[in-house]
């Protein structure tokens, strides 16, 4: 095989596969089985496109291609497993001719799948893990790392909740517009998951995503014009504002850039107005919710025109309504480093070690690190480096492993 075919491939795996691993599971009715017929379609282009030209719509062709692969593996079963050949007669029934598979009906697949695994019958972790592990491809062990628990636990909830969806026949579609609030927030926390290990990957040689970052915008996308709810306009806003960054995040050498220091003629500035348009429609619904008010921190960000303009007084005066909303230990130490720009670090420092004497974030990297630095400014280099080697045993993506050593070694070269 060239190298060419091989790498059109490899790019249509990783740009497509998601679309038509959901939409096998449209047609077949079952997640193994789709996964399956996935991999088959794939195993088969890579013995046939070498000989043949790549067809002007590969994801239909690995969709009819899949769809028939999976047929046949059932009649092959069906020799020595009745119910293999009712289930094989039934999916061949079933299953629409390849005319169908090219419709629209593809693109709205994956949106099918992401409702169909926050279905209300599986428990609020299942529903997460699932659509993770699902809809965008995470690998068991990332989602794992996600919910601060073991793989082997995680891929066990995954396949009781594969099994759930299987017994109690939960229909494979998006909702009526009457069930649509009440499925929406999972949804919603399902894409912002996804954004985040996108944004901010959670281990790893490289800070960012972009494929993962991508994917939960264009779901974001599809829920918005399904049901353009404040709350889902937010978080397509908020998304949009934090990638609108992401050229600027890190040096041509791969290491972190903090936001300060950023040269802010590579954000995208066609993100950050459709983002700052998305905020006002957003917070134009009273009152303002939680993706709402993190894209209006956003967007504080966005339009200023270099570190030194930010509005930090604003930026912790929308940090303390959402901390009213939605309280949680990172966004006290989000609004602790606003608090930190505002007043000056000792009031920064006052918070994050109230924080942390609540042992809440006692193994969150972040939260060191965020003490180291305000220890630093504040000129206890000692205590600076103490924290950083704290926040150094805790990182797991290797850029943060790199910034944090290089604050370190600046401190004990001053020192």
């Amino acid at each position: 095989m060239s190298g060419d075919v091989r790498e059109r491939i490899d790019d249509i795996y990783r740009s497509d596969s998601r679309r038509v691993l959901a939409t096998l599971i449209r047609l077949l009715g079952d997640f193994d089985r789709a996964e399956e017929a996935m991999h088959d379609a794939f195993a088969a282009a890579l013995e046939t496109w070498q000989a043949n030209e790549i067809p002007d719509n590969p994801r239909a062709w690995l969709v009819s291609t899949g769809r028939f692969k999976a047929i046949d593996r059932l009649r092959r079963a069906a020799r020595f497993d009745a119910a293999a050949d009712e289930i094989a007669k039934q999916t061949d029934a079933s299953v629409p001719h390849d005319a169908d598979v090219e419709t629209d009906e593809l693109a709205d697949d994956r949106l099918r799948l992401i409702f169909t695994c926050c279905h209300p019958a599986l428990s609020p972790d299942a529903r997460i893990a699932l659509t993770l592990r699902e809809v965008c491809g995470l690998q068991t062990e990332e989602i794992a790392r996600a919910f601060l628990t073991g793989a082997p636990t995680l891929a066990q909830r995954i396949v009781r909740a594969k099994t759930k969806i299987r017994d109690a026949k939960i229909p494979y579609q998006v909702p009526s517009r009457e069930e649509l609030p009440d499925r929406l927030a999972t949804v919603l926390h399902v894409v912002y998951l996804v954004f985040n290990e996108g944004y901010s990957a959670s281990a790893g040689d490289a800070v960012t995503r972009a494929d993962l970052s991508a994917e939960a915008i264009r779901l974001g996308r599809l829920v918005v014009e399904l049901l353009p709810d404040p709350e889902a306009i937010g978080l397509l806003a908020l998304m949009l504002l934090h990638d609108a960054r992401r050229a600027a995040r890190t040096s041509a050498d791969g290491d972190i850039v903090l936001l300060d220091e950023q040269d802010r003629s590579l954000w995208d500035r066609a993100q950050i107005a459709e983002g700052l348009a998305l905020v006002e429609r957003a917070l134009s619904s009273r009152p303002a919710r939680a993706y709402a008010l993190q894209a209006a921190i956003a967007a504080v960000h966005a339009e200023a025109v270099d570190a030194r303009s930010t509005d930090w007084r604003q930026i912790v005066g929308l940090y303390d309504v959402l901390t009213r909303i939605e309280p949680s230990a990172v966004v006290e130490l989000n609004r602790a480093a606003a608090v930190a720009m505002a007043e000056g670090p000792e009031a920064g420092l006052a918070l994050i070690d109230a924080l942390l004497g609540r042992r809440e974030l006692t193994d969150y990297h972040l939260a060191h690190s965020a003490r180291a630095d305000l220890l630093r400014r504040l000129g206890r280099t000692a205590d600076a480096l103490a924290a950083y080697s704290r926040a150094l045993a805790l990182a797991t993506q290797e850029p943060e492993w790199r910034f944090i050593r290089r604050r370190m070694t600046e401190l004990e070269s001053r020192g």
